[in-house]
């Protein structure tokens, strides 16, 4: 009766029984296979020679993104302390208002930022106090996180300019209470995309949070 073996049996088998090679070396040697990149015949030493420099090839590559990651994070740890530092210095509401803007358009290169402010104290005549309509404040209110993706629909889109593609939507808070919003847009569709870590932002939403609430009371 003749067995019919496949591909899995075969790979199976040698697998269970590691010693195969070592009773049959002269197996071994008689096996060729075709070169994955040339499609000449070599022997399985070669091959598995093959393998491991592709595998570290690609070692190399994954080491190499790795080390780009740690880099870029690096760079956005030391743009986040140059902004603490700043806001840690503001005075008063105009220097927050002013050094937030200067820090993200400038060494995080946001090309739009906005930012609206409601039940914390009252400076009517400042575009950041413009009404906010009851849509927008319910929405700063269920954001657990920034928000980072296309435009939303909201009218505060209307806060930016014109030709954004995206946006970041980071909510401001005293405590568990929403007093305001900071938004950022950019013409490029994939600046603020929602699979993106909103670490970084919500970090900068507590900062400006802490330094616009302790502006606008000075006396608490």
């Amino acid at each position: 009766m003749k067995i019919e073996l496949d591909a899995n049996d075969v790979a199976a088998y040698l697998k269970a029984h590691p010693d195969f090679f070592n009773l049959y070396a002269d197996v071994l040697a008689q096996i060729v296979i075709a070169d994955p990149h040339n499609g000449r015949a070599i022997s399985i030493t070669e091959r598995q020679l093959g393998a491991l420099r592709d595998r570290n090839k690609q070692l190399e590559a994954k080491l190499a993104e790795l080390i780009r990651f740690g880099e870029e994070n690096d760079a956005i740890l030391e743009k986040l302390h140059d902004l603490t530092l700043a806001l840690l210095s503001a005075r008063n509401f105009s220097a927050v208002t002013h050094l937030l803007n200067e820090h993200l358009c400038g060494a995080f290169a946001v090309p739009q930022v906005a930012l609206r402010l409601w039940d914390i104290g009252a400076l009517e005549s400042l575009p950041e106090f413009s009404p906010a309509d009851e849509e927008t404040r319910r929405y700063a209110d269920s954001l657990k996180h920034a928000y980072c993706g296309p435009e939303t629909g909201l009218s505060a889109l209307s806060w930016l300019g014109s030709g954004v593609r995206s946006l970041a939507l980071v909510p401001l808070r005293r405590g568990a209470q929403p007093f305001g919003l900071l938004m950022l847009g950019s013409e490029d569709a994939q600046r603020f995309y929602p699979e993106m870590g909103t670490l970084y932002l919500d970090r900068i939403g507590e900062m400006a949070s802490s330094a616009l609430a302790r502006a606008l009371s000075p006396g608490e």
